[in-house]
């Protein structure tokens, strides 16, 4: 059989995604069915047209076309890709005028290169993820419900944050939680469920409950992983949960503490010397083929001490050692450690975490000790 020629335009057309072509001089050359319909425009009010006479005056439109064409003219001379990523642009209903929806897209602007080299048109690919966003706000409020509010624990300071990742649609399963203790006594925790979404968030609400009850029998911190393990194993998608948690004495001024292969506590002194507190590892829950009894260790404090459990979204970095994370992490302790526990959350996030680039959920407790 003889080579087929093949019909690109027809090929544009029948895209599921939306794809427009662009000049370098900034007019739409082609659009396929799916982009003129995330527009809501006829084909004439789009073909042929410069693009910032074609978007509609409404108080979404302009930052987001702003952003638009300033990526469309670094691709354009870079010959590079180019992302404008979660951008609001409202669309009018077109049964009802003057009424507006919010919509959230993904813009990506790819250069289209001819034979001598140069850019001669530009592909703008269209990604409407408004009911991704929709889902993570979901999301994000049954996490916020199941989290418990921040509040005094007994007569000492804490602070509690919990920050999602800057570039996932979904929550993870990361939880804290902070208990009264009979006495001078407060037990502080920390996990993290394996996964993302609303099922991990469940398992995180169940699993939270669970150690809290079982953080109230009088054995330790051990024994109330051990009966979170055994409960664990019962609940689907708990497998290789990591937690910590930890007994704060202050009758005794001692830390007991046990985990279940999470990272370690960090341990504040008043001297500025900062304590990692990993004597009492153990693997994640029901990571084990048979359930077994777990260690716990003891740290001793000096009123004004910091204790601080969180998850590994504070410290992990992709393609960087974990040790790296926790200096990184001492090191804000200790440049910070005067700082009320409110103002010390605050400043470790700002530290570790900056704007836009964290990259897994994080869940931080501080407590004043």
């Amino acid at each position: 059989m003889g080579e087929r020629a093949v019909d690109y335009a027809a090929v544009f057309q029948a895209l599921p995604g939306a794809a427009a072509l662009v000049t370098p001089q900034l007019i739409v050359a082609d659009a396929n069915a799916e982009f003129l319909r995330l527009r809501g425009l006829p084909r004439e009010r789009v073909i042929g047209t410069f693009i910032p006479e074609d978007h509609p005056e409404n108080d979404s439109a302009e930052p987001l076309l702003l952003r638009v064409l300033a990526s469309l003219r670094r691709a354009a001379a870079t010959g590079e890709r180019s992302v404008v990523a979660l951008q609001r642009y409202d669309r009018e209903d077109p049964d009802q005028p003057g009424v507006w929806h919010e919509r959230y897209f993904n813009v990506t602007n790819i250069p289209v290169f001819g034979a001598d080299g140069r850019v001669t048109l530009l592909l703008q690919r269209l990604e409407d993820v408004t009911e991704l966003i929709r889902a993570r706000e979901v999301a994000l409020a049954l996490q916020k419900a199941m989290l418990p509010a921040p509040r005094p624990v007994g007569r000492h300071p804490a602070a509690v944050r919990y920050r999602p990742a800057a570039e996932a649609l979904n929550v993870a399963g990361d939880w804290y939680d902070l208990v009264d203790l009979p006495g001078d006594r407060i037990a502080v925790a920390v996990g993290d469920v394996v996964g993302h979404g609303l099922s991990a968030a469940g398992v995180m609400g169940q699993l939270r409950s669970a150690l809290t009850a079982a953080s109230l029998v009088p054995e330790g911190p051990a024994r109330a992983l051990e009966v979170l393990g055994l409960y664990a194993r019962t609940v689907d998608g708990a497998e290789n949960t990591t937690v910590a948690t930890a007994f704060i004495d202050w009758e005794n001024d001692t830390i007991t503490y046990s985990s279940a292969g999470h990272p370690p506590p960090a341990l504040l002194q008043r001297d500025g010397s900062v304590e990692f507190l990993d004597q009492a590892t153990d693997p994640p829950l029901a990571a084990r083929p048979q359930h077994g009894p777990r260690t716990q260790a003891v740290a001793a404090f000096r009123e004004g001490a910091v204790l601080v459990l969180y998850t590994d979204g504070l410290i992990e970095r992709r393609g960087e050692d974990i040790d790296t994370g926790l200096a990184r992490l001492a090191g804000s302790l200790v440049r910070h450690r005067a700082d009320d526990p409110e103002a010390l959350a605050d400043a470790v996030l700002a530290d570790l975490l900056p704007p836009g680039d964290a990259t897994d959920d994080t869940a931080l407790v501080i407590v004043r000790l």
